[in-house]
């Protein structure tokens, strides 16, 4: 057991949970999720919990700031099941006295009971995937939930600190449609609203949407962000990343971590991790997950050290997505070296985009933030 007295010592870092079960497969879903395979919950986790055992030594060094249960469907399995992961964190791990401890929900399995569970394990945070205030929106994005079954989530919910999760890029969505879903959101008690626009993967049902011709184009998506922001701005909620908005102190610190390219560790079946300047991946399959943790290896099938101009350009990339940027001095201070020389020729072309703080960062112009990425491949060098 380790001694989390020094946590002031220790490095900072995030971790990240996957429970890869869901109820049912949503249409636009590239995530690793096994909605026939519930039956494997307990047994999974139990590899989690001898997993974070088997890293313990390794990360002693490290004082952990928030925990996220991601998915798949967290609120799906049984919550002691996730009690039972977060006594095993605390036991091995240096979890901070004021971490940020977030669960992922579903609408359709969220309980009294299983909040109870959640927080008296520690849980201070829920995300709940709303996506949209039209049950016909939310049948064609294949979704387990009703318009009412978020509403008696969001009623359970209304004194505790949570996000809501909407969608936008829709097939058939109007504006009034994402009007009714910040209303929605926002009226039941959420602190934080993510929104994302639908990226149609392949291999995804919603693919052959995108196919078809049958989703909205760039423009008429930029539009809707547009019309979203200027709608969330006026409820009160503030944008600090393209696309999460939070009322005042109740950003994602979890998230905020990503984006500042700090470091985290994952646990569970296809989670991701970047510790020590190397980004690593378990295996997305269960079977072969659980043989290794079984035989005391590393489920990890990808292991890549990231240094010179591929860490630079992460540094920039995960900064430019938020509204405050990248601190020059920062950057500076990582590689030794000025940022504006670094990217010189990238700066130049796109400095109709980007402008320079008072307090000394770069960064996208509010205007063009939702349009980053086509910024971004000029950083690409």
């Amino acid at each position: 057991m380790c001694d989390r007295n020094d946590s002031k010592m220790r490095k900072t870092a995030g971790i990240y949970v996957h429970i890869p079960f869901c109820r049912s497969k949503c249409r636009y879903c590239d995530f690793t999720s096994y909605p026939s395979k519930l039956g494997f919950a307990e047994a999974y986790m139990a590899c989690v919990y001898k997993e974070m055992k088997l890293r313990a030594n390794e990360l002693a060094g490290y004082a952990f700031s928030s925990v996220y249960f991601g998915g798949g469907t967290p609120s799906v399995i049984d919550a002691k099941l996730i009690a039972g992961a977060l006594r095993q964190l605390k036991k091995y791990y240096a979890i901070a006295p004021d971490a940020e401890i977030t669960v992922e929900l579903n609408p359709e399995s969220v309980t009294a009971e299983k909040l109870a569970v959640y927080k008296e394990a520690g849980a201070n945070r829920f995300s709940v995937g709303m996506q949209a205030a039209s049950d016909a929106l939310l049948e064609e994005l294949g979704r387990a939930h009703s318009v009412e079954g978020f509403r008696k989530a969001a009623k359970l919910l209304q004194t505790e600190n949570f996000n809501a999760d909407i969608m936008i890029g829709l097939k058939g969505q109007t504006l009034s449609d994402i009007d009714a879903a910040i209303s929605l959101a926002a009226e039941s008690g959420a602190k934080h609203i993510s929104m994302y626009a639908l990226t149609p993967e392949d291999g995804t049902p919603m693919y052959s949407d995108y196919l078809n011709g049958d989703l909205p184009d760039g423009d008429e998506v930029a539009e809707q962000y547009e019309y979203g922001r200027e709608r969330l701005s006026v409820a009160g909620y503030r944008r600090y990343e393209v696309s999460n908005f939070a009322m005042p102190g109740y950003e994602s610190r979890h998230n905020q971590n990503y984006w500042r390219r700090g470091e985290y560790i994952g646990f569970g079946v296809a989670a991701s991790s970047f510790m020590a300047g190397r980004r690593f991946t378990n295996t997305r399959d269960l079977d072969d997950y659980i043989k290794c943790i079984l035989s005391d290896h590393y489920p990890v099938v990808d292991d890549e050290k990231v240094e010179g101009q591929d860490a630079k350009f992460e540094r920039v990339m995960l900064a430019l997505r938020t509204v405050e940027g990248l601190e020059l001095a920062a950057y500076k201070a990582e590689f030794g070296t000025e940022f504006e020389e670094d990217f010189a020729a990238p700066l130049k072309k796109n400095v109709p985009y980007l402008e320079k703080t008072y307090d000394g960062c770069i960064r996208i112009k509010d205007a063009f933030l939702f349009v980053q990425n086509h910024i971004l491949l000029d950083f690409l060098v």
